[in-house]
């Protein structure tokens, strides 16, 4: 699923604690907002193996919930809900589409690593690629009592998120064509071999997964 899902994900997961403890109300907020974020980090490192570990999150945040309703303080919410979106973010990526560059085409096994077992988990494409039409309203449906709820900065993020989403969502299926131009007409004859090598074995031309 695309990121915006993700981070509108994480702050409605947070919301509701957000609201029983308004003294926590900020950093909860942002560490569900950064749980929901954190994991696309690996975009170019591994993506969806380096940071994104939908069992150990899910354990984490299993442990660090009742922690934080025992000993409510700024440190054991935060954690508690940064893990829990962390861990939602994962899971949520195996339930859309592959790893590949055209996910529509639905090519791939590849989902999300599962690090417990030592094996990529297939996706489920319930949301058949991230930025299909099915991804962006379930965007706007998160978004909707986030923006009812929240004020200042963080309505602001949330209406940002939801432009970004439908930006996305009308161009993503022109992306790989765009990415295939330009590293095959530019990238692959300007960076060193150790650059291209970061590249994720998907942008390669005549790669197959």
């Amino acid at each position: 699923m695309m990121l915006p899902t993700h981070v509108l994900v994480g702050l409605a997961l947070a919301l509701p604690v957000a609201v029983a403890a308004p003294e926590h109300a900020d950093i909860t907020l942002t560490a569900g907002l950064l749980g929901g974020l954190i994991p696309d980090l690996d975009m170019y490192i591994g993506h969806r193996k380096t940071l994104h570990y939908p069992v150990y999150y899910s354990a984490l945040a299993a442990v660090a919930a009742p922690v934080a309703v025992i000993v409510p303080t700024t440190l054991t919410i935060a954690a508690a809900i940064g893990l829990l979106g962390a861990a939602a973010h994962s899971v949520m990526d195996v339930f859309g589409g592959g790893l590949e560059l055209r996910p529509w085409e639905a090519t791939s096994s590849r989902a999300v690593y599962n690090h417990y077992h030592d094996r990529w988990l297939a996706p489920r494409r319930w949301i058949r690629y991230d930025g299909a039409p099915e991804d962006l309203v379930l965007s706007i449906a998160v978004a909707g009592p986030l923006l009812f709820a929240l004020e200042g900065t963080l309505r602001v993020i949330v209406g940002a998120a939801v432009v970004v989403a439908i930006v996305y969502t009308a161009v993503r299926r022109l992306l790989p064509a765009i990415a295939e131009v330009l590293i095959a007409g530019y990238l692959l004859q300007a960076i060193p071999d150790h650059m291209l090598a970061r590249l994720p074995a998907r942008y390669i031309p005549d790669h197959i997964d």
